[in-house]
């Protein structure tokens, strides 16, 4: 399965949301990936693998489910997140880019892609939705922590 959505973070029309910088996010998404307790409210918790000046290696525990990845960071916009797979969760790819198309404009572009075990069937359509919806609602809520804890000068 590919999946691709955007958070629109800064939007020169909405006067009401306050406009963060290309670093403030940047910032928020290495805090996501060093401290996700922050921003998964399901993880129960996680270990710091290994970690060298592009990447982590993490192991995050939810309940009995135990899932590894690998992150490697490239400065200043873009995340790579490598999951392996776990008993009947498949391999994942995400790639998380801060893209802006003009000075005003910042976005988070999200993009999901899921690598099937071998031989195993196809995802139903409509499973393949409710991924899509958890992904997108995941996505804005980690945004919205970020937006907290840059209010909170934390970032």
């Amino acid at each position: 399965m590919k999946f691709q959505h955007l958070v629109q973070i800064n939007d020169p029309l909405n006067p009401l949301i306050d406009s963060l910088t290309r670093e403030q996010v940047w910032r928020g998404l290495v805090m996501k990936a060093e401290n996700p307790l922050l921003f998964v409210p399901t993880l129960d918790s996680f270990k710091l693998l290994a970690r060298d000046a592009g990447s982590i290696e993490r192991e995050l525990h939810f309940g009995r489910l135990v899932v590894r990845d690998r992150i490697s960071f490239h400065p200043p916009d873009r995340t790579r997140q490598e999951i392996d797979a776990a008993g009947e969760i498949p391999a994942a790819t995400l790639v998380t880019s801060i893209e802006a198309p003009d000075e005003l404009q910042l976005f988070v572009c999200f993009d999901y892609t899921s690598h099937p075990n071998n031989g195993a069937p196809p995802v139903d359509p409509l499973y393949q939705g409710f991924v899509k919806q958890a992904y997108v609602e995941a996505d804005t809520d980690a945004i919205r922590t970020i937006r907290r804890l840059v209010v909170e000068g934390k970032l």
